[in-house]
């Protein structure tokens, strides 16, 4: 298989909307449709339903996980296998099913992270507890994890084309909580926990 065929694969992986596809299965509202609006996890858990949420963050990691697996297991070197994991990634946030506005990419990225070096998504997934428990906020504790990614990347595997793909990753990650910077700084962010409420003119 050519390295472009399996970007391509690993991009469709990852765009398939687990949010949904779990409200769907669970009988809930499309989670586009109240809290942050975000089709993700955190935002799935503000229904209420633990287990549409737990279905959502297992579907979102392991797309990201099996994108860098079976990279590897093609044959391909441990940056092309990241690079194949950025893809999934990409495919969550722009996913093609959703008009290409998906997922922040959380899970996502915590997937790539154990694929391409489990210490790297122990250490960020330490940082994202910490942070999420002191301060309830899940998108804190994400933009924390993210800066942690490259560096953590550098400590445990040195500069290489992987690390540079965690860095792509974590820039877009970052990027994609832009709204949520302004909200954390407005003292407006909603908390983890936090009750389901419609997204205006949903």
């Amino acid at each position: 298989m050519s390295f472009l065929l399996l970007t391509i694969a690993a991009y469709l992986l990852g765009s398939i909307p687990f949010a949904i596809v779990s409200s769907k299965l669970f009988g809930l509202q499309d989670p586009r449709q109240y809290g942050s609006g975000n089709p993700g996890a955190t935002n799935v858990l503000r229904s209420g339903n633990k287990a549409a949420a737990a279905l959502t963050l297992l579907g979102d990691s392991l797309k990201g996980w099996l994108a860098v697996w079976a990279a590897t297991q093609l044959g391909f070197d441990a940056g092309q296998a990241a690079l194949a994991g950025l893809a999934a990634f990409l495919g969550h946030v722009f996913t093609i099913f959703l008009r290409f506005n998906g997922g922040k990419g959380v899970a996502t990225a915590l997937g790539v992270l154990a694929g391409v070096d489990g210490r790297i998504a122990i250490f960020c997934a330490v940082i994202w507890l910490m942070i999420a428990y002191t301060t309830r906020y899940s998108s804190a504790a994400a933009l924390s994890a993210a800066i942690a990614a490259p560096l953590a990347g550098l400590l445990f595997l040195g500069p290489q084309m992987a690390v540079a793909a965690l860095a792509i990753m974590s820039a877009v990650l970052i990027w994609r909580h832009k709204d949520n910077i302004a909200r954390l700084r407005a003292g407006t962010e909603g908390r983890i926990g936090g009750k389901k409420t419609d997204r205006p003119g949903a």
